[in-house]
């Protein structure tokens, strides 16, 4: 029998799986490629350039706790794409708990978050296993300005963020996004969670450009969550989309119909007509992103009583910023242990320093700009 392949990508015939897929790939790392149809997985995998070269295997599995404890024994880690995680996270999750493996995802929404700290965090570490949700450009490239800042100057406890980029969401990204819509949204505040207004919108001036841009609190992202137990910080708060004005404007709508027609139906209907909007905004694969076109912005101010700090990260490809994120996390966790098992951050378990390397190797961010006012 041949030995288990250390990494699983669940989820691997999704516009991110494909490209943990193609990284893993890159980094020499064999891998699996699972999902619910291992014909689809396979037609993703065939389009890969140079998956000649790869050592992988497609795996069909159903989604259940049984079904992927057997797929995930004797592997060492699972990146898992399948999304909404608040609906399908909980399986892969305890899944990787029975298995002994790290896991890592994608996500953006915060109500998962808080579930898996509070339910698997304490489990995880107990096992020197990694659970880290988040990882991700929208969350682990703006974690990676802010920990650039805080290390400037001491003093430092508040940040001010803001994450932008140009494309259009992926078919799972606008299912996780309307998901996100119907949950509660919190920023940090001296330390105490505090919920956004839902249908708080604010104009953010672009660094570096005259324009500014519609954003959104984004679900309040994962940053004050992951700061939340860092004595350096005490507020937290997050601003975050695309550049293209008119996604926004219609998000914003689509916001406040979610809070006055959606809110109020029973639970099953509320997920009903939220997947029909969801199919409505986007139903198929978006292109491949085009470095020339597909830019991103991570900003970040840390201000204190008596210094401030701005950093500022361009970069380019944010879905491929997500695929290598992944595939190199998974790598590293190959070769070490994490440097905090349990619930953590990719930067907590990783190095945020690290993981820009990496990112910088590949040539999807510039150094970043650190302007220092003390």
């Amino acid at each position: 029998m041949s030995k288990k392949k250390p990494v699983i990508v669940y989820g691997a015939s999704g516009y991110t799986g494909r490209l943990v897929c193609e990284y893993l790939r890159e980094l020499g790392i064999p891998f699996i490629a699972a999902g619910r149809d291992a014909k689809r997985v396979q037609e993703v995998m065939d389009k890969i350039p140079g998956i000649e070269t790869a050592d992988y295997e497609v795996a069909e599995v159903d989604h259940s706790v049984k079904a992927l404890t057997k797929l995930f024994k004797d592997a060492k880690v699972v990146c898992n794409m399948v999304g909404p995680f608040i609906k399908y996270g909980p399986e892969t999750v305890e899944a990787c708990l029975a298995a002994g493996v790290h896991y890592l995802d994608t996500t953006g929404e915060q109500d998962w978050m808080l579930l898996a700290q509070e339910k698997w965090g304490d489990a995880f570490a107990k096992k020197g296993l990694l659970l880290s949700p988040c990882v991700a450009q929208m969350y682990t490239t703006g974690e990676i300005a802010a920990n650039i800042a805080l290390e400037t100057m001491p003093g430092l406890d508040t940040l001010d963020m803001l994450v932008l980029w140009k494309g259009f969401p992926t078919y799972a990204s606008v299912q996780t996004i309307f998901t996100i819509l119907k949950a509660d949204w919190y920023y940090l505040e001296n330390n105490k969670y505090v919920q956004w207004p839902t249908l708080t919108a604010t104009e953010c001036q672009v660094p570096g450009q005259h324009a500014t841009a519609l954003t959104l609190p984004w679900g309040g992202t994962s940053h004050p969550i992951w700061f939340k137990d860092d004595p350096r910080v005490s507020t937290v708060k997050v601003y975050g989309g695309v550049f293209a004005r008119e996604v926004m404007d219609n998000v914003v709508n689509m916001t406040k119909m979610i809070d006055t027609d959606i809110k109020p139906l029973p639970f099953a209907e509320q997920e009903a007509a939220l997947s029909k909007m969801a199919e409505s905004v986007q139903g198929d694969m978006p292109p491949r992103e085009n470095p020339r076109l597909n830019t991103s912005i991570d900003s970040v101010y840390a201000s204190g009583p008596l210094g401030r700090v701005h950093v500022l990260i361009h970069g380019n490809c944010n879905y491929k910023q997500t695929g290598l994120m992944q595939a190199w996390c998974a790598a590293n966790l190959l070769q070490q242990p994490p440097r905090r098992a349990g619930f953590a951050s990719a930067c907590q378990a990783f190095g945020h320093r690290e993981i820009f390397g990496a990112m910088r190797q590949f040539g999807l961010v510039l150094k970043p700009i650190v302007t220092v006012n003390d």
